[in-house]
């Protein structure tokens, strides 16, 4: 049976896997996302998917595309908060002081990873199908490690306390709620122009199966999660990283 599936971030890397992957099923797929021609243009690659731009760190904007998903398609089967980033593509503080360029950091690196999830999430959690529903979010190994960019891997474990809570509060509803936390994803623009070789081999040798991670591995993950197999599994954080986390 079809299934309403919204994914946040769903017209590339990680979220267009995801929603590639859900398709794969005969699923509606709603995508979201700030940059209409890229969320189009995806939308155009899958069967039936609808794109529906929005500047998820916008409340009123986050209200719109609610209400458009919920009038067109009634209960979200899926939820999968997959828009985020680590602030590289956004424009830089626009000052010399050090001080103000860390508020800046911060505060861009809560918007894209916290925000975006919590205010969409809020926006459906009463939409969300009973029983059977799923509610997804993207973690970081720099959440459980910690990474260079200080502020990402702290807005990212900021999604850790609030995604545990709400599969409490969703729980009595038969919906399910977790976390997956990829680690060196290639085929992504998380890293803008990429990233110098050596620190990419670096990434792979931490690895325990020697090879970087791809979009598919996380996409796989989270239709497992959203599958009635995983029906017992809720309020768990699942690494995919190829036991990097570990370390070596």
């Amino acid at each position: 049976m079809s299934r309403t599936v919204v994914v946040s971030g769903g017209g590339t890397g990680i979220g267009f896997a995801a929603a590639r992957t859900f398709a794969r099923d005969g699923d509606q797929l709603v995508l979201i996302g700030r940059r209409a021609d890229v969320l189009e243009r995806a939308a155009a690659e899958l069967p039936g998917a609808v794109a529906c731009p929005a500047d998820l760190t916008d409340p009123q904007q986050v209200a719109r595309a609610a209400h458009f998903v919920c009038e067109e398609f009634g209960a979200v089967d899926v939820l999968v908060n997959n828009a985020g980033g680590n602030g590289r593509l956004e424009p830089p503080a626009a000052t010399d002081d050090p001080l103000a360029a860390t508020a800046h950091d911060w505060t861009v690196n809560f918007r894209l990873n916290v925000l975006t999830a919590v205010l969409l999430t809020e926006a459906l959690r009463d939409h969300v199908a009973s029983p059977g529903g799923r509610v997804l979010f993207l973690s970081s190994i720099a959440a459980l490690r910690g990474s260079g960019r200080h502020a990402y891997g702290s807005a990212k474990a900021g999604l850790h306390p609030y995604a545990f809570a709400l599969a409490a509060d969703l729980g009595p509803r038969g919906i399910t709620v977790n976390l997956v936390a990829p680690g060196y994803i290639e085929e992504t623009g998380f890293f803008g122009d990429g990233m110098p070789e050596e620190r990419r081999q670096a990434r792979i040798d931490e690895t325990l199966n020697h090879r970087a991670g791809h979009p598919g591995d996380v996409a796989e993950t989270l239709h497992w999660l959203a599958s009635p197999a995983a029906d017992h599994i809720t309020a768990q954080l699942i690494q995919v990283n190829g036991g990097a986390e570990r370390g070596r």
